[in-house]
């Protein structure tokens, strides 16, 4: 088969005028490409295209190759579908119609579809190899494996090649490994000693495509080339922010089952984005072809980097994920996805030259666009006082402009007002006639513009790469767990954390724009406030927070951290205005776990909160010693008081331990807790009381049976719990009505049923306590999440 397609390649080149004998053949080698994985999509779509255009660029070079498409189906069902996929590749344009057709006609008889399955399938390839080169007398140059498979195949498919499919002459051996590179820090490390186990470092060829974007490669010749006016102003002095965007408008349908895992940072942000990063703000190699020199300088600014804490980041999800999730992974409605769709971090490097520059790096599904990009935005000191539209005031900014987008085509752009950039690359040209659009607040006049001579697919211009040996375009592993060192600690921080709510597309508006605060980053519009008629009963059209009614009374309802935060401000706001009119707030908790978030809220949120002036006290207390775990106390202390600043004489625990016994009606400990009341609260009216509901209808440690009238004036009682303990002491009715303002905080999936039939029944305090709850004079406030709302 090797001496047909040869003669065919000879004959070719006598055509093209540039004959080559076949010993140079021979002495050049041939080259076996198997891609593992070889009917699926990614090969389909990009990977045989790339080692076709190869085969186009190397046909007389003297190298001979044959390609394998590889996978788990036998061979009669799946070669159908391999040359279906191989019958649609198509030759650059600089190939003439004729020589296209004879390049195609090779490349189809030299492809062949095998099994890959077993250890024996991979001997079976390895001997049916070496016989065809024995066959032949031809030399082996090398063997490429692409691994097109899911990561968790990568270790076991290493090690049938290393065993079973290693050259054994001299000849090379390359193993392409598609992202993802793990999971997290643990994971990739895991990977990675796996990995290493069957093949050497040299051998391993992790790719991100990102690295083969033309503009991606071109940023640091561009830095190289244009060094004498970018060592001036490559710095903090000078540079006023660094963006790194990554927009896509399409949703993440047919990829649930990956994405779901892995998220919108896992998948853009730890690995395009970051390399994008290093490329623009790593010391500027001395060689740019120097794989070693690269990887050492892009470690440097990996170890320069600040850490990623929670406040330096802000996730969104949109809208129909969790529909798609539901049916595409067969979870019920009840199930609930906290995957991010949406990632916008700020990064900060520790050292002299960056120090302070915010690097925005920022990646979506479902945004308004298609288009990625890296501006380097420059201060501008210059006011102009009569023509704000001169060029000395427009924004002064480099743009690496990947592709999509109003553009259409990759480039780099240099605002005028900056400097004309240098054109050194005979595979670039400068573009003179514009189109009337605007990039990044800039027509496109007022840039000069750079754009390749000929736009190539970053597959393709990877494996020449790969095919070439050279490895400054890919990941090794000290780079990769450097990455996910950076990035795990903040993964950890967010996996919890509820993602903003976006409808998708022009319909996001400005839900997802950004405020850098010094080190931190927040959304620019904290709340969307909608009416409960926009709700409709369901999340379809609800982002952020909802006002509307419930039972009459005022309600509040968002996500879980949403709800939270907004609970914190309004008791803060509360806070506020009691100090200023009377020099002291009055605060009541209740105990159970509900209210944790919102404690740990307060603690690390809320520095300005005035806790000098406010007194805490509790709405209820299990009989149970203040030290122990089962305290309501002993889990305000841990979570809040022992971490701001609230003197001690102003924190009220109830006193359900006196003369060393607990909670005995005779030692007064209820009429105690009231006296103290009423000698230091105002009209025994609290500023702010917090209530939950628990399951069974209670609120306080007022539960179904406690009858209300019994309990008179007083405003402090002993009551019994029908759990363990049993013996409660608690805020009554008359004490909690009189507050002036009260919160019932609701949360979880497991209270949608008791909100549904709150929403339903009338007031009856003796079957459904929570029912007493009714101020005064004050104000009742429902703090509901969607998940106890809506199920």
């Amino acid at each position: 088969m090797f001496v047909t397609v040869l003669l065919l390649l000879v004959t070719l080149c006598a055509q093209e005028g540039h004959s080559e004998d076949r010993a140079e053949a021979q002495r050049s080698g041939h080259v076996s490409v198997v891609i593992v994985g070889g009917t699926g999509d990614l090969a389909k779509k990009y990977l045989w295209q790339g080692f076709f255009e190869l085969y186009v660029n190397q046909a007389r070079s003297g190298k001979t190759f044959s390609f394998y498409g590889g996978g788990l189906s036998p061979a009669d069902a799946a070669t159908p579908v391999l040359f279906e996929i191989l019958k649609a590749v198509s030759c650059p344009k600089a190939v003439s119609q004729e020589r296209c057709a004879l390049l195609k006609e090779q490349f189809l008889r030299l492809a062949q579809y095998r099994q890959l399955k077993t250890r024996e399938d991979y001997q079976d390839l390895a001997k049916h190899i070496e016989r065809e080169l024995q066959q032949e007398g031809i030399t082996e140059a090398g063997r490429l494996f692409y691994l097109s498979l899911p990561a968790f195949a990568y270790a076991d498919v290493a090690d049938k090649i290393n065993n079973s499919c290693r050259p054994t002459s001299e000849a090379w051996l390359r193993v392409v490994l598609e992202k993802p590179f793990g999971h997290d820090f643990r994971s990739a490390q895991v990977l990675a000693a796996q990995l290493g186990s069957s093949l050497k470092d040299e051998e391993m060829y992790r790719i991100d495509h990102y690295l083969g974007k033309q503009v991606v490669a071109k940023i640091l010749p561009f830095r190289k080339e244009n060094k004498k006016f970018l060592d001036p102003i490559w710095n903090k002095h000078h540079i006023e922010r660094v963006e790194i965007i990554m927009k896509e408008s399409l949703d993440v349908k047919g990829r649930i089952p990956f994405y779901d895992q892995y998220g919108v940072i896992r998948d853009v942000l730890q690995n395009h984005l970051t390399e994008v990063m290093t490329l623009l703000t790593m010391r500027l190699p001395m060689n740019l072809s120097s794989s070693e020199e690269v990887l050492r300088n892009k470690l440097q600014i990996f170890s320069s980097m600040l850490p990623l804490r929670k406040n330096q980041a802000v996730v969104g999800q949109y809208q129909a994920y969790q529909t798609t999730v539901q049916e595409e992974m067969n979870k019920t409605k009840d199930h609930v996805s906290l995957t991010p769709t949406f990632a916008a971090v700020l990064a900060h490097l520790d050292d002299a030259q960056y120090e302070g520059v915010p690097i925005l790096l920022i990646s979506g599904k479902m945004l308004d666009e298609r288009v990625g990009y890296a501006r380097i935005l420059f201060k501008n000191d210059i006011f102009c006082l009569q023509n704000p539209n001169a060029v000395h005031c427009k924004p002064k900014q480099i743009v690496f402009y990947f592709g999509h987008g109003s553009l259409q085509y990759p480039a780099i752009l240099v605002s005028k007002n900056l400097f004309k950039p240098v054109l050194m690359d005979g595979d670039w040209k400068e573009v003179t006639e514009h189109t009337d659009v605007n990039i990044l607040g800039l027509p496109i006049s007022d840039y000069y513009v750079q754009t390749p001579n000929e736009q190539k697919e970053a597959y393709s211009e990877l494996i020449s790469h790969i095919f070439a040996g050279r490895k400054n375009s890919f990941i090794s592993a000290e780079n990769l767990l450097a990455s996910w060192g950076l990035w795990t600690p903040l993964l950890d921080s967010l996996a919890s954390s509820y993602p903003r709510i976006y409808p998708g597309g022009a319909d996001n508006r400005d839900l997802l724009d950004i405020r850098v605060n010094g080190k931190e980053i927040g959304y620019n519009t904290e709340v969307v406030i909608i009416s409960p008629d926009q709700m409709g009963g369901t999340l379809t059209n609800s982002f952020q927070v909802m006002q509307g009614k419930f039972r009459s009374d005022d309600m509040v309802s968002a996500w879980a951290e949403e709800l939270v935060e907004r609970l914190a401000v309004d008791i803060q706001e509360a806070a506020e205005a009691a100090v200023r009119e009377g020099g002291v707030f009055h605060l009541a908790f209740s105990g159970g776990s509900t209210p944790l978030a919102l404690f740990h809220r307060l603690s690390l949120h809320h520095f300005s909160f005035p806790w000098s002036y406010t007194h805490v006290w509790m709405v209820d207390e299990r009989c149970a010693p203040l030290t122990d775990p089962e305290s309501n106390f002993h889990s305000l202390h841990d979570h809040l008081l022992q971490h701001v600043r609230v003197p001690y004489y102003n924190i009220h625990p109830m006193p359900v331990q006196l003369n060393h016994r607990l909670c005995v009606e005779e030692d007064g400990g209820a009429l105690l807790y009231e006296k103290e009341i009423n000698k230091l609260v105002n009209g025994s009216s609290f500023h702010f009381v917090l209530l939950g509901v628990g399951y069974d209808r209670h609120t306080a440690s007022l539960f179904p049976g406690t009858k209300a009238d019994e309990l008179g004036e007083s405003l402090v009682a002993l009551t019994e719990s029908p759990v363990k303990p049993h013996q409660r002491m608690s805020l009554t009715f008359s004490a909690i009505n009189r507050a002036r303002k009260v919160a019932l905080l609701v949360m979880g999936k497991g209270k949608h049923e008791l909100i549904t039939q709150l929403s339903r029944v009338k007031d009856n305090p003796d079957k459904w306590p929570v029912t007493g709850v009714k101020p005064a004079d004050g104000r009742l406030v429902w703090y509901i999440d969607y998940d106890a709302l809506l199920g």
